[in-house]
């Protein structure tokens, strides 16, 4: 069964495929029909006839939804004119490939150039307006400077044009700065604000080649759409046969869009033609799940907990007073925690002692002090102890007997002045060892060598 469905789906789409193509290729071959003297040329396949107020916003770089177009149909659309000379070149061009487009003039451009501007009537090309004076600061005006531009404009070229009726409802923001004040105004006129749905940037310094290779690609990319250009751009002049016989030759159609009138009402579609890539019936199309809006009915409070209710608490921390007052209320004390707890520490009776150093470990023999060596600044050999008098006089004659000096009646009486004063206060520090015992023997030895030494410097 499934396979039969798909079967089926497929022989549905290749149908109208097929009769789709042949219905391109009947309105190509009227067009060109339509079109004498030029039996290549890319004519006009069809006219859509839009209600501005039903749709008061188009062009998929701005807006959500653009015009009903079929795959491979095009829209021209021309920006800034009239311009003398390159727009009466692109009227030209348009009209041997009997093309019809869309004209968004400025108003003061068509004061400037009236004969521009009814030539683009003349031809039946649709004419809308672009402001009076083309400012690009539409996003940050105030709304009666917005009102002043768009009425200004209309009353330009309606003005030029002498029939209000030429004049389609059609307006485009110059620099597409579109803001909310802007586009509500021109709603509440009854006036269809287009944006785009690709450029050509042929406004920018670039070759007419480059204007020529941006259309086509970003058209092939869309696969339809409305297309942005300015006639009064040389660049635009020089590349646009070039774009036309590129879209005859990808098999593209021109569409012309008029306003709805009285007369002739809108083409009848459907909103999702008024999207530029429709969802597909045969795409499965997967969506997030939406919270459902539940109601509860005679839904009741319930309790917060209490304190008593938790069991996190240590009942022997809760302050004294407290725990009577549960006590007296009857209500349970709190149990203790599940996890683990710290083990306590051992009594210090049982912990282990480490041993005390003894005393005698920090004193220092009186013998030894003997065997330490005292060096000398001017001599080498240790000085050993024999008692506090043969101790100094070692001290005195190793320092005074210094063979180094430099020799002279000078040094050798500093010798043996010093050796003289070194000697009679060694005999003092001597002494005072005896009085006091051997302990003091290394205090004596220190003084007499910083003695010596402050001598002998």
């Amino acid at each position: 069964m499934i396979g039969k469905a798909l079967v089926g789906v497929r022989t549905r789409q290749w149908a109208a495929l097929c009769v789709g193509l042949l219905v391109c290729s009947a309105a190509q071959a009227v067009a060109a029909a339509e079109c004498p003297g030029h039996p290549d040329a890319l004519g006009t396949s069809r006219t859509l006839v839009v209600d501005p107020r039903a749709h008061p916003r188009i062009g998929t770089m701005q807006y959500p939804e653009t015009l009903p177009l079929e795959d491979h149909e095009v829209v021209l659309t021309f920006d800034d004119g009239p311009l003398p000379r390159n727009s009466n070149q692109v009227l030209e061009i348009l009209a041997a490939q009997c093309v019809k487009a869309t004209f968004f003039t400025i108003g003061s451009m068509a004061l400037a150039y009236p004969d521009g501007v009814r030539k683009l009537h003349d031809a039946g090309h649709s004419i809308g307006t672009h402001t009076q004076d083309h400012p690009l600061t539409m996003d940050r005006m105030s709304v009666e400077r917005v009102r002043q531009e768009i009425d200004d404009g209309i009353a330009s070229v309606k003005s030029v044009l002498g029939d209000d009726a030429a004049l389609a409802p059609f307006f485009r923001i110059p620099g597409l700065a579109r803001a909310d004040a802007v586009e509500g105004y021109l709603a509440s006129q009854g006036i269809q604000t287009w944006s785009a749905d690709f450029l050509a940037d042929d406004w920018r310094h670039i070759s007419s080649s480059r204007v020529y290779e941006l259309a086509i690609n970003r058209l092939e990319d869309k696969g339809r759409g409305i297309l942005l250009l300015h006639d009064i751009q040389a660049r635009t002049a020089a590349a646009l046969p070039r774009i036309l016989n590129e879209l005859k030759a990808r098999g593209y159609r021109i569409v012309h869009v008029v306003p709805a009138t009285a007369e002739q009402p809108a083409t009848p579609t459907e909103p999702q033609q008024w999207q530029l890539h429709p969802v597909s019936e045969y795409v499965a199309i997967s969506h997030w799940p939406k919270i459902p809006n539940f109601v509860f009915a005679a839904a009741d409070m319930l309790p917060g907990p209490s304190l008593s209710d938790l069991d996190w608490q240590d009942g022997q921390l809760m302050p004294p007073a407290e725990l009577s007052e549960r006590a007296k209320r009857g209500v349970p004390l709190p149990r203790e925690a599940p996890w683990p707890r710290q083990s306590e520490l051992a009594p210090d009776s049982a912990a282990a002692a480490l041993p005390i150093p003894a005393q005698t470990l920090f004193e220092i023999q009186e013998g030894s002090y003997a065997a330490i060596a005292m060096p000398s600044r001017h001599a080498d050999q240790p000085v050993r102890a024999e008692g506090a008098t043969g101790d100094v006089g070692k001290l005195t004659s190793a320092d005074a007997g210094d063979s180094r000096a430099t020799g002279g009646k000078h040094h050798g009486r500093a010798r043996k002045l010093g050796a003289s004063r070194m000697s009679g206060r060694g005999s003092k520090l001597a002494a005072h060892a005896g009085r006091h015992g051997p302990k003091h023997l290394v205090q004596v030895k220190k003084v007499a060598r910083s003695g010596s030494l402050r001598n002998d410097l």
